[in-house]
C-alpha cells in the first residue's frame, strides 16, 4: 500500500493506493492520519479511488480516525469509492456515517470556506 498527502488550500487530501488490510495497510494508514492529526489538520479527505481491497481491520481503521478527527472537532471525508468499496460500506451501514464523494475536488468543496 502506498500513501501521498497534498493540501488544497486548508483540507489535507490523503490519497491511498493498493489494499488496505490486517497488518502493514492498517498500521500505515493509521499513522499517517495520526500524523496528519497531531499536525493540526483537522480537515481531511481520504482518497480511495486506487484502492482494491479492503478487510475489516481496514474499515475500522478508517472509523477510529473519522471518530478521532470529531472529536478535535475536524472532519473526515470519503472521496473516489470504487462500486465495491461503495456496496461493503452499504453493507456495513458505514456509508451512513461517512460524508463520500465522487471525487476528491468535491469533497474538497464540501468544506465549509
Amino acid at each position: 500500500m502506498n500513501i501521498a498527502q497534498r493540501a488544497a488550500g486548508n483540507v489535507m487530501i490523503v490519497d491511498v493506493n493498493g489494499q488496505i488490510k490486517l497488518g502493514d495497510g492498517d498500521i500505515l494508514l493509521r499513522d499517517k492520519l495520526q500524523s496528519l492529526i497531531q499536525q493540526g489538520h483537522k480537515q481531511l479527505v481520504l482518497n480511495l479511488a486506487g484502492v482494491n481491497y479492503i478487510d475489516s481491520s481496514g474499515l475500522g481503521e478508517i472509523a477510529h480516525a473519522y471518530v478521532t478527527v470529531s472529536r478535535q472537532g475536524g472532519q473526515l471525508k470519503l472521496a473516489g469509492l470504487t462500486k465495491r468499496l461503495k456496496d461493503l460500506l452499504t453493507i456495513t451501514k458505514l456509508l451512513t456515517v461517512f460524508e463520500s464523494f465522487d471525487t476528491d475536488a468535491e469533497a474538497v468543496d464540501s468544506f465549509a470556506p
